[in-house]
């Protein structure tokens, strides 16, 4: 950070990106009034690359790679993320400050002529880029043709508004957030599409020796947010999971008790494995490892090993 008290945040420059880097910003200046907070928007390759699904390009690690590359050479001194777009592990030398308080963490179905998922005709297109929503929603409806939908909110609204998908799906989050409540038809709940790790919330990544600025961004943590994210983001580690692979975990605090489901899928059959426990909030991390470890008797392996870019041809 430099003498003249401005702090600066790299973000994408999706709509939804500076939406919440701004939402830091004017937090970050009403706890600070001294301070001055200013945005670097970055191009980044997977808002580059949107003629292929994510799984075949790399994963949501494209999300942040120019992002930290800022925050190495000193032209930013925080990078605010959505945590479901962030590594499960992060580059020597930075390393994850405060998650905010979550936001909703499920998925929406979007769809002008349908009022819920149940309700589309046999055979209808649904989009959708995350293998993840595909798979457990190929259990419920394994008649539907789905397709894969890359782009920031607007482009994919536009798409559908131009008759391409019957409906699609979208984080909840990144609708309310941009002020677009109106256009969700239905909330699916938990049971029907679990979330993916980390879903609703922003995180702050920064320098890991940068103690000044780790000062100035900590009153933004959230307690209870971070012990469900870390729990889930720890059985995602112990899965060395990704985007490109059918992942879903999701945890919540229920009468002081943290709570959590996990889940696998294969890409393949669409079969998937569940598994679920509880915890104190302070044993966040190893209830993450414990529900991974359950997965992986289960059989979880075989799901994540056969994940190639030819299992993604059905989703193409």
């Amino acid at each position: 950070m430099n003498n003249t008290q401005t702090l600066i945040i790299a973000t994408r420059k999706s709509p939804l990106a500076l939406w919440q880097a701004n939402f830091v910003k004017d937090q970050l200046e009403t706890l600070h009034p001294e301070l001055s907070v200013e945005l670097l928007p970055l191009s980044t390759k997977g808002d580059k690359i949107l003629d292929s699904p994510l799984a075949k390009i790399g994963g949501k690690g494209l999300f942040v790679k120019e992002l930290e590359e800022a925050l190495l050479d000193g032209r930013a001194d925080i990078a605010v993320h959505s945590m479901k777009d962030v590594p499960m592990h992060l580059p020597e030398g930075l390393t994850l400050g405060p998650i905010l308080e979550r936001h909703d963490p499920t998925d929406a179905l979007v769809s002008n002529d349908y009022d819920s998922l149940e309700a589309l005709p046999e055979g209808a297109i649904l989009g959708s880029s995350s293998l993840r929503r595909i798979c457990q929603l190929k259990k419920v409806r394994p008649d539907l043709n789905i397709k894969s939908l890359r782009g920031n909110i607007h482009t994919r609204l536009e798409k559908l508004d131009a008759g391409e998908f019957a409906a699609i799906i979208l984080a909840s989050s990144g609708l309310k957030r941009m002020g677009l409540d109106d256009r969700i038809t239905a909330l699916l709940p938990t049971f029907m599409s679990l979330p993916a790790c980390g879903q609703g919330a922003l995180s702050i990544e920064l320098r890991a020796e940068d103690e000044t600025i780790q000062s100035l961004v900590s009153p933004l943590h959230h307690e209870a947010s971070a012990a469900c994210v870390n729990a889930e983001r720890a059985m995602n580690t112990k899965l060395n999971g990704g985007c490109q692979v059918p992942i879903a975990g999701f945890a919540e605090i229920i009468e002081g008790k943290l709570h959590m489901r996990g889940l696998v899928g294969s890409v393949k059959t669409n079969e998937l494995i569940e598994v679920s426990g509880e915890a104190d909030t302070e044993d966040a991390v190893q209830l993450g490892e414990s529900i991974a470890e359950q997965l992986l008797e289960k059989g979880a392996g075989k799901y994540l090993a056969e994940v190639n870019i030819d299992g993604y041809e059905g989703y193409a």
